[in-house]
């Protein structure tokens, strides 16, 4: 499938907005993690703007498509796609850790169009299969269910309990993606826990395997069209997306050490103008530079 210059300009350009808005919101709340919120980003415009069956209006239509972000530490990415698509108000991002606002890790009820919660690594498969294994006795053969993984997450034994089970009940409409950026919070994938070869560890497990370079929009959009509709064979499907922790930012990129941390101010400004022209947008800084990291002047003077 070849996609339009023009459409491929468009899902790029909700890529850089997810990036923005996360380091926005990290930036202002102080926490959170800005390297796998950034792996992510073309996967995620991919699905909320291109791929998946959603409606704001109706966020819990019996027809829609699921996301589990299993890496539920990457919910900026997530909560930037949620106010770019209607689901949130804007400037709903500057409630990002706060009480009664948006959680660190996804909860559900925090925010519509969130389907789990999450937190503990490991989970987020186990929840898709339970959610796949509904729908079909729903007799919902259209729908699918997105299930988000990090790299290291795959190191917990529940993702291949829940991998053996989907592919013994012949879960078609389950697709999983490896965000396989190869950074743990505390060092890189091969020296904290190897997982190669990790397509053939899927294979094994009975599922279709695609490999491709997470942040090549017309091979993320691709993949998920493969997985949805030529690969429906009575088989899962997992994405193995290899990505860039950090994607976007140099000093972040393949550094486990922006796994979380949350920049001072003047270091988001420095972040976002470099994203401006990395990606070619004008220039613009952090929107909240003049705070100096104090909320209360964000929530007294506007």
């Amino acid at each position: 499938m070849t996609l339009e210059k023009e459409e491929i300009k468009k899902l790029e350009e909700y890529a850089y907005q997810i990036r923005r808005l996360s380091v926005e919101m990290i930036a202002f709340s102080q926490w959170g993690h800005i390297g796998g919120a950034f792996s992510i980003a073309e996967i995620m415009a991919a699905l909320y703007f291109r791929e998946m069956k959603l409606d704001p209006r109706q966020p819990k239509m019996e027809s829609r498509d699921r996301l589990i972000l299993s890496k539920a530490h990457a919910s900026p990415a997530l909560y930037a796609c949620l106010e770019l698509a209607g689901f949130l108000p804007k400037n709903s991002i500057y409630k990002y850790c706060e009480l009664g606002g948006l959680e660190g890790h996804t909860h559900v009820g925090s925010a519509p169009g969130i389907e789990a919660s999450g937190g503990p690594l490991g989970m987020g498969l186990s929840v898709a299969v339970g959610m796949a294994l509904g729908m079909r006795m729903k007799e919902n053969p259209r729908s699918r269910v997105y299930c988000i993984m990090g790299d290291g997450e795959i190191n917990e034994g529940n993702i291949w309990e829940a991998a053996m089970s989907a592919a013994h009940y012949h879960l078609d409409n389950v697709i999983a993606i490896v965000d396989y950026n190869k950074a743990m919070a505390k060092g890189f994938v091969w020296d904290q826990m190897n997982i190669e070869p990790v397509a053939d560890k899927w294979a094994a497990f009975g599922w279709n395997v695609i490999e491709i370079d997470g942040h090549d929009m017309e091979q993320v959009v691709n993949a998920l069209h493969e997985a949805r509709w030529i690969k429906a064979n009575g088989k899962p499907t997992a994405i193995i997306a290899h990505t860039v922790k950090g994607k976007g930012i140099e000093t972040a990129e393949f550094n486990y050490k922006w796994h979380t941390h949350a920049p001072d101010a003047e270091t988001a400004d420095k972040f976002l103008r470099e994203l401006s022209r990395t990606y070619g947008r004008p220039e613009q800084g952090y929107s909240k530079l003049n705070l100096k990291n104090t909320k209360d002047t964000f929530y007294g003077g506007e």
